[in-house]
């Protein structure tokens, strides 16, 4: 790579951080998130003390445990909710839930009350959390404009996962230090309250979405995500190539201890050494993540991280040494970092917006579950085959996919280069340019190409108006009443009057030359149009525009069956 694409992709990564910045919304989405996150850290650090000094390490496991099947149950079945309106609003909510249930818990340790009762307020704080990242992940496409600006925001949110990776535990071992167990529960509980009033004042236009049925059935609803995950094959191969790395990742809870102790001989403290590296490989996997935003090959990337998860437990069991094994632990973070920028992404992209919390609360059931089998299975295979073949078998398992599902996601990689594409043609028209992400890119969907030869008119005067056209190469002519009353270009869009006013065409639009379109629907193009102020209102503004230039000597009445 040159000099200047070396800059260039500095250039990128900085406004990959700055784009989300000046983003006053994603801003408040973002912070949000951190303060979610470190809240969970430092919960879960407090929650695993309580836990040890009531019962030893079976009490730590059955804690554990108890936590990771709400997980699992509740995501798929409660992510309905943040499908039926604004998802801030449900970030609000399980925030401050979670900051009941954290303070709760301080005050019972605080006056040394039953550990009962703590870990019945942690499984109700662990049952909002399950809510909390499927809407999260639902909302940043809301809150962008671009498929760049997407993934910047995926970057940024992977960098802030990391930090409190590290920032929650060191905030708790900091407090505990010179204060209590009921000290970091307090702040924990702040700093949820926090999370929730971040999000309290977000101003956005969120998408039309079908209101909440009179009965609701949250097990039917949450079928609906199933369905839209099974009904993709793009979906279905990253939520898969997640459920994989979900079982590596529950490996590494059993593979890290058994490492540092049995392998390396580096006792109990080697394994927090050990997973302190997948911690600083996170954070750097971030940074460097950020070089990636506008490549274009997040399909490619997610393969590599997918990868990177299982190839470094194939080679510590094959070069078992302290120094090659904390660095090998460092990629994996990368590859977590990976999988972050590039799974939400694509998965933003591919779902549908009216079931997209739904099928990231699908992705959430896997991975818990996933977690807690690829725990289990690394137990069997260490009793069957030792640490070290274990390592290089269950280390395969990653890989192997990865490379197995390679042209597949460069094939997605095309279809999402292709889809950016149009929507930048989109973007071109002033009525458009106000949409965010997710109507937009269903607009995009809905595009069919046209081809016009030169000098056939595309709609005459006076025909039924079916369909909006956006010019994708070629000029155009409109002619009004026998005269040319404008010339249509590249970007520019036609053929919205009769949409809007529900009326016959009001002009004819003739092929200067070989006219290229791309054509939406009627019923898409209002239903997205006039789902938003900011583009209905823009819609007026465009259509008045042209009525005042030029207006019919016959005025149209509605064409039959309009009413």
């Amino acid at each position: 790579m040159g000099e200047g694409g070396r800059r260039g992709r500095l250039r990128d990564a900085a406004a990959a951080f700055t784009s989300n910045w000046r983003n006053r919304n994603l801003r408040r989405a973002q912070l949000s998130f951190l303060g979610a996150w470190t809240a969970e850290w430092a919960f879960t650090v407090a929650l695993g003390i309580v836990a040890y000094r009531d019962g030893g390490p079976v009490a730590l496991g059955l804690v554990g445990l108890l936590r990771m099947v709400p997980s699992a149950i509740f995501a798929p079945l409660l992510s309905p909710i943040a499908d039926r309106g604004r998802r801030e609003r449900v970030l609000v909510l399980v925030s401050t839930v979670r900051g009941v249930a954290t303070a709760a818990a301080a005050v019972v340790v605080a006056v040394a009350g039953p550990p009962v009762v703590i870990y019945a307020l942690a499984v109700l704080s662990t049952i909002a959390a399950t809510l909390y990242r499927p809407a999260h992940s639902a909302l940043l496409p809301s809150l962008c404009r671009t498929g760049y600006e997407l993934a910047s925001a995926n970057v940024v949110r992977g960098l802030l996962d990391s930090a409190a990776t590290l920032v929650g535990p060191l905030l708790a071992a900091i407090l505990l230090q010179f204060t209590g167990v009921d000290v970091v529960f307090a702040v924990a509980a702040a700093a949820s309250f926090w999370a929730a009033a971040l999000l309290v004042r977000l101003r956005y236009d969120a998408p039309p979405r079908p209101p909440a049925p009179k009965r609701p059935n949250l097990v039917r609803e949450a079928v609906d995500g199933v369905r839209a995950v099974v009904r993709s094959r793009d979906l279905t191969l990253i939520l898969g190539l997640a459920a994989a790395q979900a079982l590596t990742r529950g490996a590494l809870t059993v593979f890290s201890v058994v490492i540092a102790i049995e392998l390396l001989g580096t006792g109990e403290p080697g394994v927090g050494a050990l997973m302190t590296a997948v911690g600083v490989g996170a954070v750097l996997g971030s940074l460097a993540a950020s070089l990636l935003v506008g490549t274009g090959r997040l399909g490619a990337w997610f393969a590599v991280g997918v990868a990177l998860w299982g190839l470094p437990l194939t080679l510590i069991g094959v070069f078992p040494q302290q120094a090659a094994a904390l660095c090998l632990l460092a990629f994996i973070g990368v590859g977590n970092a990976l999988i972050d920028v590039a799974g939400f992404t694509l998965i933003g992209r591919l779902a549908p917006d009216e079931v997209l919390a739904r099928v990231f609360g699908v992705l959430e059931s896997l991975v818990a579950m996933f977690i807690g089998i690829g725990a289990v299975v690394a137990s069997a295979v260490i009793e069957w085959l030792g640490v070290q073949a274990a390592l290089v078998a269950i280390g395969l398992v990653c890989p192997i996919l990865a490379v197995a599902s390679l042209r597949r996601l460069r094939g997605l990689d095309r279809s999402v280069h292709a889809l950016d594409a149009d929507i930048a043609l989109l973007r071109r028209v002033p009525m458009l340019g106000t949409l965010p992400l997710p109507s937009i890119e269903q607009l995009a969907r809905g595009l069919e190409p046209v081809t016009v030869a030169a000098g056939t008119r595309v709609f005459t005067q006076g025909d039924l108006g079916d369909r909006y056209y956006v010019i994708e190469s070629g000029e155009a002519e409109v002619v009004g009443d026998g005269r040319v009353v404008a010339s249509l270009r590249p970007g520019e869009g036609f053929g919205e009057i009769a949409l809007l006013r529900r009326t016959r065409r009001t002009a004819t639009v003739v092929a200067k030359g070989v006219l290229r379109l791309r054509a939406l629907a009627s019923e898409q193009f209002l239903q997205v149009v006039l789902g938003y102020t900011a583009s209905a209102r823009e819609a007026a503004v465009v259509v008045e525009g042209e009525l005042d230039r030029y207006t019919p000597k016959e005025p149209f009445g509605e064409p039959p069956g309009s009413s």
